[in-house]
């Protein structure tokens, strides 16, 4: 099993690519045009402690987690700190037009970003789930980028973290209201996918599966469809204004109202035939999607 190569900071990153030391210690822009391929990159997996939004890696064939991804015009990739990359194939050269920005964490701590920056589910999203962007979209994000990367050259001054977060927001908001036009443009895919998550949770629940298996979690559901949880999620939410979780309650109180009504089972059998391993636990959650308790329920219906 080969071993995870771990790049901590953006100087060991310029260093993997044979650039010069980066203008600005938590956040480099770089172009494809400027990296020096060598067979060092190749063949290794790597785990980096930062954030990388990348654009048109293309004729390189990238290992991000589990899948492959041939990267083409136009398209950006989205990664947190923790991801394993490995890159496959060695291509001759890497397109001019390409570029990868990646910035650690520290750059954003103290700032509004710094908190929010887990609502930017794309940073989570799998390599297949790419955002493709169209020309004015890519004029948009291009105007962004070289803002940062002006701001990145200019000597380093009291205000030169503020601009640089500043501006990437703005970038990250801008991916998030493209993302939602994916959404509503590939409407046909995303119905497919709503039905078989439907079909998935009232198949579960007309089984004993929630016996043998517990609940089934958001990465259950996402993995039946070959998607990332957050995509998963995000996807839901925009068909059907609920989100996997919201799905899963949704069917499982179902079954729970069902089962209270046509049998004669305590309401704690029926919460560990849910899958619940507390009682208390499914007594919270019903109360919460109803109104009122199990045994309420049971005696007003």
């Amino acid at each position: 099993m080969k071993e995870f190569r771990e790049i901590k900071s953006i100087s060991q990153m310029h260093h993997l690519l044979g650039l010069n030391k980066p203008m600005h210690p938590a956040i480099s822009l770089v172009n494809m045009k400027d990296v020096k391929l060598s067979k060092e990159l190749f063949n290794q997996k790597y785990i980096w402690d930062f954030y990388m939004i990348s654009l048109k890696f293309e004729n390189c064939e990238l290992q991000y987690g589990r899948q492959y991804y041939d990267f083409e015009e136009g398209t950006l990739v989205f990664s947190s700190p923790g991801q394993v990359f490995e890159a496959k194939k060695q291509p001759e050269t890497l397109n001019e037009n390409g570029w990868a920005l990646y910035f650690h964490s520290d750059l954003i701590q103290k700032s509004d970003l710094g908190k929010n920056i887990k609502s930017y589910g794309f940073f989570s999203y799998k390599s297949n789930e790419a955002l493709h962007l169209s020309e004015k979209e890519k004029e948009k994000i291009s105007r962004c980028i070289d803002a940062i990367e002006d701001e990145c050259q200019q000597n380093i001054d009291k205000h030169s973290q503020t601009v640089i977060v500043s501006n990437l927001e703005l970038l990250l908001n801008y991916c998030n209201r493209f993302y939602d036009r994916q959404f509503y443009t590939r409407s046909t895919h995303q119905q497919d996918v709503v039905e078989k998550i439907e079909e998935l949770l009232v198949n579960f629940y007309n089984t004993d599966n929630s016996i043998q298996q517990g609940i089934p979690t958001v990465k259950f559901c996402a993995d039946q469809v070959n998607l990332s949880p957050n995509y998963l999620s995000d996807l839901l939410k925009k068909e059907t204004g609920k989100n996997t979780q919201e799905h899963i309650h949704f069917h499982l109180i179902e079954k729970a109202k069902n089962l209270l009504l046509s049998s004669n089972a305590s309401v704690s059998g029926i919460a560990y035939d849910l899958g619940f391993e507390y009682p208390q636990s499914f007594g919270t959650l019903f109360k919460k999607k109803v109104g009122m308790s199990p045994n309420k329920y049971r005696q007003l219906n």
